[in-house]
């Protein structure tokens, strides 16, 4: 006999950061979302017209994670991600507010930033959206996606899967020399 299901309703997603504060008021200016909590250590914020929101919690020993990651690197957990109209409007306004646009960039209608303490999320056009697509060439993701393939990055599948091509892989040693 299995149990009931009990009612789960997301409220929010909590990013960690060396001081919560100062990450949510990144987003809140980044966003227009209202602070409906904060207390030492944590904020959590609403946009206006409901839903779930963005926490953010003190983590005193946060490492910011890398993108694209390489062996030993610190992995990305999630990333948010976030429609918009206008990609180059949005990303305007993005830096403006303190984010940083990743060098990578592997498609030509997302764009991938950090913010302040380098968590990753990415603005998007939605392929519906009215209007012409972002001016960047099919050539200029290939070249990305080439380098990327070049430089052995790892991918999160590698990451994750067991065995010995997973999180257990080794660099091979440098025999070159």
């Amino acid at each position: 006999m299995s149990t009931p299901r009990p009612s789960l309703t997301l409220s929010s997603t909590v990013l960690d950061a060396p001081d919560a504060a100062e990450l949510a008021d990144f987003y809140r200016r980044l966003l227009g979302w209202e602070t409906v909590q904060e207390e030492p250590g944590w904020v959590k914020l609403l946009p206006p017209g409901g839903g779930s929101g963005l926490g953010f919690q003190t983590e005193k020993a946060y490492v910011p994670p890398v993108w694209p990651a390489s062996p030993g690197d610190q992995l990305i957990m999630l990333h948010l991600d976030f429609e918009v109209e206008d990609l180059e409007t949005a990303v305007a306004h993005a830096v403006a507010e303190g984010a940083t646009p990743a060098d990578f960039q592997p498609q030509h209608d997302v764009r991938v930033l950090f913010d302040p303490v380098g968590h990753p999320f990415c603005l998007f056009v939605n392929e519906e959206a009215p209007g012409e697509p972002p001016a960047i060439s099919p050539e200029w993701v290939a070249e990305q996606t080439r380098e990327i393939a070049e430089q052995d990055r790892l991918t999160i599948q590698e990451a994750v899967a067991p065995g010995p091509a997973g999180a257990a892989r080794q660099d091979e040693p440098d025999t070159a020399s």
